[in-house]
């Protein structure tokens, strides 16, 4: 992987930033100890990322091995106002209007996003976590122009999950000296520092990205147990689901479950992410190319072995397995393309379903409903799918999967530059073409070109009349000359944010990651 400062981007605090008169009060009295006993900690365990990555390039991928709670009858107790969660809706917390809309969508869990489909930089930050703390209060609205009044959050059952960031971010100028700390630190404390449990309808519930071992679960219930001492709270009142969305922990999710147990109410196969780190954890591998996305179908033996092995896993032991997001979405627009895209997200959740799954993620108030029906009430936590391998190979290579064409280089090239566009103007997450285009897809595309240039000379990706095209980064980049330059003349008319300028920097962003080997989250 090449060592370049810029990458991943560090979410820096202003430079005139004050702690004791720009954070809430009290707030460093509670944050430094816990930066102390957590950081060094946090350090560590990405260093291991590192080393295990660096070793699966050199072949020696993960694989199962022993992790705490593989023997023993133990149990996770979903609590009574979590054992529905057959829809939890997921969007970009600083978004006001979409995070009511959820609200009031009636999904039984909606997830506040600060991560993947949020832009990391400061202002967004703070804007997410101050809509948070203002829907959990329940006094969030916004102003409907269309229909000329505010509209509030109605009440309802719905769980509140807070995706806070991964512990592969770090936040910058907060502490002295110029040293960082880790971004689900300062997000979760941030959070718990400022809830007023009078308002909360159930304990605060957090969802926890990006992990990669058993060993991080611990450090996750350390952290919470630290909160709760901080603010005077019985133990155990911090909940969690996490998100099954790299490729090694997938070998370990018994042990991060068991290493949550007390606070864990279920597991997130988080598709688009497992897929791009399932990729990036086989790049040396010519037969992990990827075919172009969107002709990757949902139930592929990749994805349907660790769906089958999450609901196995978690129900064992009495948790609940959620499925991942469609990325069609629908259409009030365009009638062809939103009954499509219901006609798949239906499909889709069946699939997970059948695979003995609880319940989904959705985007889009549009999906609750039939999201929802697909799933039995209120989970099937009490069935577990016949015949799982729990040493089962979650590396079926994509044999005769899917198409590799010049088209899908295109389109891949085009999400990229489109995607960090929207980061370049604020947006985590943005609807292309139909698709709702976050981190993870955008890491899939990266992969993706990345794997065409490196087995160029191994695996033919064909032109329109099956002519195989030799993918060459003088080619790759020529096609990013092309598509800039297409998205640049379909200005003004074109539903992108941002002018040229800041398409141009997008390219070079995207290219720039591509070239480097930058592949991780960022």
């Amino acid at each position: 992987m090449a060592d370049d400062t810029r990458y991943p981007p560090v979410n820096r605090a202003p430079a005139d930033f004050d702690p004791e008169r720009d954070l809430p009060p009290g707030f460093m009295r509670t944050f430094l100890p816990l930066h102390e006993q957590l950081a060094a900690r946090a350090a560590e365990l990405v260093a291991k990322r590192r080393e295990r990555l660096e070793a699966a390039h050199r072949g020696e991928l993960p694989d199962c091995r022993s992790t705490p709670g593989a023997e023993g009858d133990w149990r996770v107790e979903v609590p009574a106002w979590a054992v529905d969660q057959r829809n939890q809706m997921t969007g970009p917390a600083d978004d006001a209007e979409l995070v009511v809309k959820m609200l009031n969508s009636g999904a039984p869990g909606v997830m506040l996003d600060l991560e993947d489909s949020m832009a990391n930089d400061w202002g967004h930050l703070r804007q997410g976590i101050r809509n948070i703390l203002s829907a959990v209060r329940g006094d969030l609205s916004y102003e409907d122009r269309k229909r000329g009044r505010r509209v509030g959050i109605e009440p309802s059952s719905t769980v509140i999950w807070n995706r806070v960031r991964g512990l592969h971010l770090s936040q910058a100028g907060v502490l002295p000296g110029g040293e960082t700390t880790p971004a689900p630190l300062f997000d979760a404390v941030m959070i718990a520092h400022q809830v007023d449990p009078a308002f909360l309808r159930h304990p605060l519930c957090f969802y926890l990205p990006k992990s990669e071992s058993a060993e991080e679960a611990a450090w996750w219930a350390d952290l919470f147990d630290g909160i709760e001492r901080s603010r005077d709270w019985p133990r155990g009142y911090v909940k969690a689901m996490a998100l099954v969305e790299s490729h090694p922990i997938a070998y370990e999710i018994e042990g991060f479950l068991y290493n949550l147990r007390d606070r864990i109410v279920g597991l997130n196969l988080g598709r688009w992410d497992y897929m791009a780190s399932l990729a990036h954890w086989n790049l040396a591998d010519p037969r992990w190319v990827l075919p172009d996305r969107n002709t990757i179908p949902h139930d592929v033996p990749f994805f349907q072995r660790v769906r089958l092995l999450l609901a196995d896993t978690c129900h064992k032991h009495g948790a609940l397995a959620i499925g991942g997001m469609t990325a069609l979405y629908p259409s009030r627009e365009d009638p062809e393309l939103n009954a499509r895209a219901l006609a798949v997200l239906e499909k889709d959740k069946r699939n997970e379903a059948n695979c003995f799954m609880d319940g989904a993620w959705t985007g889009h108030p549009d999906q609750n409903a039939i999201a929802v029906a697909q799933f039995p009430a209120p989970n099937q936590v009490d069935r577990r799918p016949p015949g799982v391998d729990p040493r089962a190979d979650l590396r079926p290579v994509p044999e005769g999967v899917g198409k590799r064409t010049t088209d899908g280089t295109r389109a891949a090239v085009r999400t990229v530059i489109r995607y960090r566009n929207g980061v370049l103007n604020g947006k985590g997450a943005s609807l292309l073409d139909g698709y709702m285009e976050d981190l993870a897809t955008d890491r899939i595309y990266r992969v993706m070109l990345a794997q065409r240039i490196r087995h160029r000379d191994v695996v033919p990706v064909v032109d329109a009349s099956g002519r195989p095209v030799l993918h060459t980064p003088e080619y790759v980049s020529r096609v990013f000359d092309e598509e800039l330059a297409r998205l640049i003349e379909e200005l003004p008319r074109g539903k992108d944010a941002g002018d040229a300028g800041t398409l141009r920097e997008a390219r070079r962003v995207g290219e720039d990651m591509i070239s480097m080997g930058w592949f991780d989250p960022a």
